[in-house]
């Protein structure tokens, strides 16, 4: 230990996400090559670490603390202070200590790593094909997670007694398991087991395995046969079929009541994501990182081999994802080729969770249920990341990525719980500095997913030791998320525009707390003058924003009705556009004669019609009219449906007129964007014959070319040169490229979603940011 120099001790503090990454056996490795003593162990704030010895030699553990630190390590802070020495000898990792205010944070699930890939399939290995293997590098974390600190009884694997071998590597400071709290092996851990709709063994009914000693091998087998079998994931259960059996899937879209949506593919390895779509390299890069989300990838020509018509459906991206646990491996080792892995519910159900869930929920979608007996606390999806100019761009915010906190740009000064919108829903805790989204959890119009919605928040409080004081909601007085924060006794309501929690979103997600103008586009939300907004131009910050543009009203004749079927969107535009003469020969009229005038009439008459300034349904309009369908299987898919036929070569643009009072006060009109000129343009193409390609990617670009000069002048006479665009219409990466392009020509700074989703999902933590802002200036 350089007896020679003088010695000191200090005590450390290390916060962030440092529980469950391997950080104490990482402290304990880094203390023992340089010859220190003292203890290290977890505790409500994070990691506390006494160390003893040389200067010197605390110098250096200090450093490398920090530059050395494990791979899924996030540090936020470090602290110290100097300590009288003791003495003592030797090294140690002590018991947690679990009293105090929390301040730990717990790690997102991590896909299997290398090494432990390796001893998979190794059969030389005591690993070898058990689908449970993890390590301190990876595995399950935030879905088996009880409580904290993070130790093996605060986890799901509680009821799993170690057994000699495996105690001994989580014992032994220089093995790859030293601590890792989930460790277990066939001899300990949990069992895997093939089950029929009853619970019934299923491994060995199809006499391949009379045995029935290899459930994967099994569920393979049923895969090729062309059944449908449920998959108990990290998060949840999801529903296998393979995805080059067209009967096979249309059966499963048949049984899951999931006529048109895109699923979600599983390839074996990149090398087979490769065969099936033209990979980028920064999309290969997050397929294969350690949170494995599910990214949209354009299909390669000649994939229909591969790939089942009912997959994707017209779609020519295809949402791959690679195998991320153990068990996923197996199977895709059993069966190389793609399989469909989506979401084990029915419609808008959360995914079942439980065996017992699962058996009763989903018996009579699934032939067998590939099961087992290791218990998910935490309910989660797959996250879903497009790539938009290299960068992530989110699009469903959930397994690898939450619960990892965002940073505020104000600080909270009291406990907040921000609950979100109604669709794609999510809720954000803050506290300080640091804002927990939750998962995506659904939509909260279904009781389950309302139910698992104020579970988890419940969950998430008690998690991180946040009791809000502040409860924020949208302004929607009939969002069922609005009316759990108004329940909320003993917290203060402060209620948040719709579209201001889009754009302080945005702006937190990119650090931003002084002025922009916000770009909001979605479908709905209720506007601060009861209409319903859609396609807004607000300038301010976070603690307040003014309405200074919007898309030209419409009625939107049936109200909700509107929204499932597209072409009365048509109706009400055409009717606008042409002063109530609408010319003969449209399609879209003579297919919906039966109703038309009934729904023109309610348009006129604004009965069950209410106005809206919707960019979404402006979408469906052109959509319905160019023929791309009269009604909707999902929410926004007429939208997605004019995107995905754009020819991006197309340099054709419609022309819009922006009507602007002009400069006046602050109470001056809004300007108002026609959106009613685009309609009349694509009405003219169609009726001329033009090809569906051609109209929507003319109609991307006249939208794109009169947002962009409206925000430009908003800009200019606000003397605010920063622009934000969020809200749901902004998935679409073709007009939100189209629209960077031409604000950046104009040199003013963009800011687009990086961590957050620019749809619902992200609603909570703008509402967080808000209030948050305002109650640090109350």
């Amino acid at each position: 230990m350089g007896s020679g120099e003088p010695f000191t001790r200090s005590r450390i503090r290390v916060e962030g996400i440092v529980q469950g990454v391997g950080f104490r056996p990482f402290v304990h490795a880094l203390a023992t090559r340089h010859r220190l003593s003292g203890l290290v162990g977890n505790d409500a704030r994070g990691v506390y670490v006494e160390v003893e010895g040389p200067r010197e030699g605390l110098g250096r553990f200090r450093r490398e603390l920090v530059e050395e630190a494990p791979p899924l390590a996030v540090i936020e802070r470090v602290s110290a202070e100097t300590l009288a020495p003791l003495r003592d000898s030797g090294f140690r990792i002590v018991a947690s200590d679990g009293a105090g205010e929390r301040q730990a944070l717990v790690p997102p699930d991590v896909a299997t790593c290398d090494a432990c890939l390796a001893e998979l399939f190794d059969p030389g290995d005591r690993r070898y094909r058990y689908p449970f293997t993890n390590c301190t590098d990876c595995g399950p974390r935030f879905t088996i997670v009880t409580d904290l600190p993070y130790d093996r009884p605060a986890t799901t694997m509680a009821g799993f007694a170690m057994c000699a071998a495996c105690e001994a590597e989580y014992r032994d400071p220089a093995d790859r398991r030293f601590h890792a709290q989930p460790v277990c092996c066939p001899a300990c851990g949990p069992r895997l087991r093939l089950v029929d709709a009853a619970g019934a063994d299923a491994a060995g009914t199809d006499g391949a395995d009379p045995a029935g000693a290899d459930p994967v091998a099994a569920a393979a087998r049923a895969l090729v046969a062309g059944r449908i079998v449920a998959v108990k994931g990290l998060g949840g259960y999801h529903l296998a079929a393979d995805a080059g059996d067209e009967a096979a899937v249309a059966a499963l879209r048949a049984r899951k009541r999931r006529a048109a949506k895109p699923f979600a593919v599983m390839a074996a390895s990149l090398e087979a994501a490769e065969r099936l779509c033209e990979v980028e390299a920064a999309e290969a890069a997050v397929l294969t990182g350690s949170r494995r989300p599910i990214v949209p990838v354009l299909r390669r020509p000649g994939a229909e081999a591969e790939l089942a018509p009912s997959t994707a459906p017209g779609d020519p991206r295809v949402g791959v994802m690679l195998p991320y646990t153990p068990l996923h491996h197996l199977l895709a080792a059993e069966h190389p080729r793609p399989f469909v892995l989506t979401s084990g519910n029915v419609s808008d159900e959360p995914i079942a969770r439980t065996e017992e869930e699962a058996l009763a929920r989903l018996g009579t979608i699934a032939d067998v249920f590939l099961v087992h007996d290791r218990p998910i606390h935490v309910r989660t999806d797959d996250s879903v990341v497009r790539l938009v100019r290299g960068r992530e761009y989110p699009l469903r915010r959930a397994r690898g990525y939450a619960p990892a906190p965002l940073t505020l740009p104000v600080a909270a000064r009291r406990p907040v719980l921000a609950c979100g919108a109604e669709l794609k829903s999510t809720f954000c805790l803050a506290g300080g500095d640091r804002a927990f989204l939750s998962q995506h959890i659904g939509d909260l119009e279904d009781y389950a997913a309302y139910t698992s919605y104020t579970e988890q928040i419940a969950h998430l409080s008690a998690l991180f030791g946040i009791d809000p004081q502040t409860v924020a909601h949208d302004l929607h007085p009939d969002y069922l998320s609005t009316k759990y924060a108004l329940g909320r006794a003993g917290a203060e309501p402060v209620a948040v525009q719709h579209h201001h929690a889009h754009i302080a979103a945005c702006m937190a997600d990119n650090g931003r707390s002084d002025p922009v103008v916000g770009l909001a586009l979605d479908g709905l939300g209720y506007g601060c003058d009861g209409t319903l907004w859609g396609g807004e131009l607000l300038v301010g910050d976070l603690r307040g924003m003014r309405r200074h543009g919007h898309l030209a009203r419409v009625p939107m004749p049936g109200g909700a009705a509107a929204v499932r079927e597209p072409w009365r969107m048509a109706a009400a535009y055409l009717d606008a556009a042409y002063g109530g003469r609408v010319p003969e020969g449209f399609s879209v009229v003579r297919r919906n004669a039966a109703r038309w005038a009934a729904v023109v009439g309610m348009a006129r008459s604004g009965t069950n019609a209410p106005p809206t300034s919707s960019a979404g349904r402006l979408f469906d309009a052109v959509a319905a009219l160019a023929g791309l369908g009269d009604a909707v299987d999902y929410e926004g898919q007429a939208a997605i449906e004019l995107e995905r036929r754009a020819d991006p070569r197309e340099p054709g643009i419609y022309p819009a007129r922006i009507d602007d009072p002009g400069i006046g006060g602050e109470e001056a009109a809004p300007l108002r964007i026609g959106g009613t000129d685009l309609v009349r343009a694509a009405a003219q193409d169609v009726l001329g014959g033009a090809a569906v390609p051609a109209v929507a990617a003319r109609f991307h670009n006249g939208l794109a070319g009169v947002l962009a000069e409206a925000v430009q002048r908003v800009c200019s006479r606000t003397g605010v040169a920063t622009v934000a665009l969020s809200g749901g219409v902004f998935q679409n990466t073709l007009l939100l490229e189209l629209l960077c392009d031409r604000l950046e020509a104009a040199d003013l700074h963009v800011l687009t979603h990086r961590r957050v989703p620019a749809n619902d999902g992200g609603i909570s933590f703008g509402q967080a940011a808000v209030a948050a802002a305002l109650d640090a200036v109350s």
